[in-house]
Order: C-alpha cells, then sequence, then structure tokens
C-alpha cells in the first residue's frame, strides 16, 4: 500500500523549523569531534511498529550535510518486527550527531500515529466501516500526521476548516435552527462535503430533511446507532464519534455506520522505540 506522497516543499519546511528549533546558532556539542572525521551509523526499532517518516528523515539529514548516505531496509508502510534494523547512514560524524535527534523524532512521532492506525484499521476489518482522523493533530504537524494515518490503514476526516464544513452545536445556535444553518453553508460553499453533527436522533431527522451530505452521531450509544442507520435508510453518509477506543471501536463499527472517527489516532499516541548507534571505526578520514 503506497499511502500518496505530501510535497516536497512542505516536508522542507517543517524539517526547518524543526532544525531551527534544535540547532539555533549551532551544534556546540558535535565540535568535540574532528571535523574531518567520517562514520557509519544503523537505526534499529526496538519495538514492533508499522514504519512511517522515512522521507522526514532523509529531509533532515540532507538540510544538515547533503552528502549523508542512507540506505533503506524498508519503507513507510512496512510492518516492522522488533528489534529490526531501519537504515543504515554514512557520511560526517558532526553531521550525523546534529541531525539525529530531529530525525529520530519526525520517525518515531509519525511511525506511532501509523502504528496505532494500523491497530484501529484492524479492528474493524470486514465491517465496511472506514476509521478517520481527525484535527486534534500535534500543531504544526498535521499533514505529516494525516499521512501516517494512511501509512497505517485508516483515512483521512478533512485537513482543517477549509476543505469541508461541519456544522456543531455552536453554529446551530447561532443560525437558530440546523435547517437555518443548512441553508446558509449551501450557499456559502456549495462544492464542499456538509456535515452536520447531532447529539439525538430527532437532530438527525433534521438534518435527514435538509438533505446533509454526512451526519455525525456524537457520543450515541451502541442501540441509538442502531436506530440511526436503520431511520437513515442510505440517504446520507453517517459517522459515528465520541468515546471510541480499540476495546468498543469493533461493535461500533457492526451497527452499520459508514466512518468513525477517532481522536486518538493522533494525539493519545507513544513514541516508537528507536536507536541510533553510531560507529566511528568503520569511518575515513574526510580528506
Amino acid at each position: 500500500m503506497h499511502p500518496g506522497a505530501i510535497p516536497q516543499g512542505e516536508i522542507s519546511a517543517q524539517v526547518a523549523r524543526a532544525l531551527a528549533e534544535d540547532i539555533g546558532d549551532g551544534d556546540v556539542t558535535a565540535m568535540l569531534v574532528p571535523e574531518n572525521v567520517m562514520a557509519t551509523a544503523h537505526v534499529t526499532s526496538r519495538q514492533a511498529a508499522v514504519l512511517c517518516g522515512t522521507d522526514w528523515f532523509d529531509e533532515v539529514f540532507r538540510q544538515v550535510d547533503a552528502g549523508i548516505r542512507i540506505d533503506w531496509q524498508l519503507r513507510d508502510s512496512d510492518q516492522v518486527p522488533a528489534n529490526t534494523l531501519l537504515c543504515h547512514l554514512h557520511g560526517p560524524a558532526r553531521a550525523l550527531l546534529t541531525a539525529e535527534r530531529t530525525a529520530l523524532n519526525f520517525l518515531q512521532t509519525l511511525s506511532a500515529t501509523a502504528t496505532l492506525a494500523a491497530q484501529y484499521a484492524e479492528a474493524v476489518k470486514g465491517t465496511g466501516a472506514k476509521v478517520l482522523d481527525t484535527r486534534k493533530t500535534i500543531p504544526g504537524l498535521r499533514i505529516a500526521q494525516k499521512y501516517a494515518v494512511r501509512c497505517g490503514g485508516c483515512f483521512n476526516h478533512r485537513i482543517g476548516l477549509f476543505d469541508a464544513i461541519l456544522i456543531k452545536e455552536n453554529h446551530i445556535a447561532s443560525c437558530g435552527s440546523i435547517a437555518a444553518a443548512v441553508g446558509t453553508a449551501r450557499a456559502t460553499a456549495p462544492d464542499l462535503l456538509l456535515e452536520v453533527e447531532v447529539e439525538n436522533l430527532d437532530q438527525l431527522r433534521e438534518c435527514l430533511a435538509a438533505g446533509v451530505d454526512r451526519i455525525l452521531l456524537d457520543n450515541m450509544s451502541v442501540d441509538m446507532l442502531r436506530e440511526a442507520v436503520s431511520m437513515n435508510r442510505g440517504q446520507a453518509e453517517l459517522e459515528a464519534s465520541g468515546g471510541i477506543h480499540l476495546e468498543n471501536i469493533r461493535t461500533i463499527a457492526e451497527t452499520g455506520v459508514d466512518y468513525i472517527s477517532v481522536g486518538s489516532l493522533t494525539k493519545d499516541i507513544a513514541a516508537i522505540d528507536l536507536s541510533m548507534r553510531i560507529d566511528y571505526r568503520t569511518g575515513t578520514d574526510k580528506n
């Protein structure tokens, strides 16, 4: 599975910000290593994971020293058993040391998102429901994390506030009713997906009457979800959300909803345990 490429400019900008944050005026500790020392390094995953973030990893080293060579043994979306060698690197020792933490930060964070997404995708396998991410992402890493979600086998909800309409309680209150909010939304952005969040079946009926594209069923019980599917009769897409985790998502998927959005995919992650070891003995003088 290839989850689709991210524009290189986006990756370069994210990496540049991260390196500026870490290096500042210069890596004063790396100066302990003579400038002409070359070295070889290898990165290993100490735990099972779904690999993600190799383009970010590569870009970190490219921006620090374009002469560093990286040989990957695996690629994004690959299942990685514990204690697996991911890649070899060769280049100036100072540059390897300077780039190490930033590169690993991207790789361990995005692999964590992909790994968790793979668990959720497996949990609903065969039900027909698709697991979606949300906007609950790490600031500055939304595009990267949404890419990681796809690497893990799940799907993206809207990217931000600009590419789809999601009418919630406060929007409805300001407009006066669901019908009024939907009418204004259709007039304002007729070509965008229009979704409305509801908390009960009466609101669901209003949405069906208004002809919305998708209805978000917020924190509904399993019984209510089943009834919502029955009432809908395929008229709109249905999305379950709220209070969803690995232990209950299969039951929710089996109600017949089309989508299940899970904020945990991008906000409740634990970085994958990665290790980078540098071997100076295999290095040669740069000159």
